[in-house]
């Protein structure tokens, strides 16, 4: 077991591990660590615990101080310095003509590197923006492209829920969502509703996947025979996934009609539901929805 404090540097980012030393530490705390980008200034978030020795990435540095006033004023000039950068980043990319969207400008603490995210449909050659950024700023320039789920959260926003969005409060890391889990969820496939401010599939439709697959498990499938209390043999019309309710067609005296049961009423054979499948048309509709999700790209070389 080794102790560690965890540390998180941007809001609702990758939480890293620092050895907390012999300093009195408390979760909301500002301390200043080394990080692979340079000297920052990180908050808290998890207080000083034991972990297993696998669970970290070795060598874990220790933490350089807790943050001071001056520290604080230093964090606070940065902020107000990247703002200039990112306006005179913005002229120097119409100067250039580059196919690129600014999204943030960063400084590290102590100054040693400015780097701005930006987003655009494929490669940019931007060695000669670098020079001239160089030139303005004296200091180490990068730039770093990153996905539209990326930059959705480095901004922020306000989801059609009404809420703001999960991925610049919460989630620090995005997670692979599919079309399937739309589809099994019985979520209309129209892209305007199934999507979030990125453009991409709504990252909420992994929150409720793993319910939703037990649920399917537990009922019959659309055609199934199936026996009712009664002892009738009937044919399932529809399910209601959340009620676990089954709507099923039987046939009494040459009459066919619908009745509702509760699925643990009904008697059929269990079966594992086959993965959910999708019409040509219907990927071809949806296709640029979907996104591997993996690892951000903002937090990268912390």
């Amino acid at each position: 077991m080794i102790k560690v404090v965890g540390v998180r540097f941007r809001n609702a980012g990758k939480i890293y591990y620092f050895d907390p030393a012999d300093l009195d530490i408390t979760t909301g705390t500002h301390v200043i660590v080394e990080t692979a980008r340079g000297v920052e200034m990180g908050t808290v978030i998890l207080a000083p615990k034991e972990v297993d020795d696998e669970k970290v990435i070795q060598p874990l540095k220790a933490v350089i101080r807790i943050a001071t006033d001056a520290d604080e004023r230093t964090v606070k000039k940065n902020r107000e310095k990247e703002k200039e950068a990112f306006k005179i980043c913005l002229e120097k990319i119409a100067k250039h003509k580059l196919d690129m969207k600014l999204v943030d400008a960063e400084y590290t603490f102590d100054n040693n590197k400015l780097l701005f995210y930006f987003t655009a449909d494929g490669r940019i050659d931007f060695r000669e923006l670098v020079k001239d950024l160089a030139a303005v700023f004296r200091t180490r320039i990068e730039l770093r492209q990153i996905g539209v789920r990326d930059e959705t959260k480095i901004l922020g926003g306000v989801g059609i829920c009404g809420r703001a969005l999960c991925c610049h409060t919460f989630l620090s890391e995005f997670a692979p969502v599919s079309i399937k889990m739309a589809k099994e969820q019985n979520l209309s496939l129209n892209p305007t509703k199934i999507s979030g401010v990125c453009g991409r599939l709504m990252c909420c439709l992994k929150n409720e996947q793993d319910t939703y697959e037990y649920l399917n498990a537990r009922l019959p499938g659309i055609g199934d025979t199936v026996t009712t209390p009664e002892g009738l043999k009937a044919e399932v019309q529809s399910v209601n996934v959340l009620r676990q309710n089954v709507k099923v067609i039987v046939e009494i005296d040459d009459e066919k009609e619908a009745r509702e049961y509760k699925v643990n009423e009904l008697k059929f054979r269990p079966k594992r539901r086959k993965d959910v499948k999708l019409s040509e048309k219907e990927l071809k509709e949806l296709a640029s929805l979907e996104d591997k999700g993996g690892k951000s790209k903002i937090d990268d070389g912390k």
